[in-house]
């Protein structure tokens, strides 16, 4: 019942910050199960590969409530959601078979790393200077590749990379969160289809049922709330100043990364 209670936990802030900024939730969702996963004893040398997998799991259904939101608020991009998903499609796939190669230790070094660098990046000053060839179909798709990789290798929806660029391409900051909770559906689902696919060699060595490195118990106290909560950090999304949030948003990040 305790195990549940905190995935449930989980789920909340997962799913409000997926709605209020853009994000898929793994940023919260992969700390805090690397925690829960070592209290409950997994093995160590696969914690990060189930927090992973996990994650991006959750971010399928977190992503589809808040995308939904989002359009009808008409803060949604499709042209540039098509544009960019091949390339999420194609890096997604990519990073789960990275992953299944790579250490767990490896994996939290590059999800700190990361966190580092999406923490520092909130408070620095976007620039504007390039935002005609960022929307180009070329640099849209080797972008959605990028995201897709590093989405994949660290188990997020990619929001902490498209929402900045999306900005920097001279979009609006809530359509930009609007559009990047959407890219969040196809980087997730070929994630996990990688994942899936990848994984068979060590995935009977992990000591869980399931399939692609999957804590199904966690993904579904996870999802219970997360989808609820996604709604209302969209309607927070449209009411409250995103600097401060993003300001704050970033000490969580330095958090997670510690």
């Amino acid at each position: 019942m305790l195990e549940w209670t905190i995935y449930a936990l989980i789920g909340v802030l997962s799913g409000l910050f997926s709605g209020l900024l853009g994000l898929g939730g793994g940023v919260i969702i992969v700390p805090a199960l690397l925690i829960v996963f070592s209290w409950q004893g997994l093995l160590d040398s696969y914690l990060m590969h189930i927090a992973v997998a996990t994650s991006l799991m959750t971010i399928i259904v977190t992503s589809t409530t808040s995308s939904y939101s989002h359009h009808k608020h008409d803060n949604v991009d499709w042209a540039l959601v098509v544009k960019l998903t091949p390339g999420l499609i194609l890096g997604g796939g990519l990073g789960a078979f990275f992953a299944t190669q790579l250490s767990s230790q490896f994996l939290q070094y590059s999800f700190s790393l990361y966190l580092l660098f999406a923490a520092i990046k909130i408070w620095l000053p976007i620039p504007f200077t390039f935002h005609d060839k960022l929307l180009k179909k070329s640099a849209l798709i080797s972008f959605g590749g990028v995201v897709g990789v590093i989405s994949s290798l660290v188990g997020i929806g990619g929001g902490t990379l498209i929402v900045p660029y999306l900005v920097m391409a001279n979009h609006p900051i809530k359509r930009a969160i609007g559009t990047s909770a959407t890219c969040g559906i196809p980087i997730a689902i070929s994630a996990v289809a990688g994942f899936i696919l990848f994984s068979q060699e060590q995935i009977d060595k992990t000591m869980i049922s399931g399939v692609g490195f999957i804590h199904w118990p966690a993904f579904w106290g996870i999802v219970s709330t997360s989808s609820i909560f996604a709604l209302v950090g969209v309607k927070l999304a449209n009411h409250l100043h995103i600097k401060v949030l993003k300001q704050i948003f970033s000490l969580v990040l330095l958090l997670g990364a510690l």
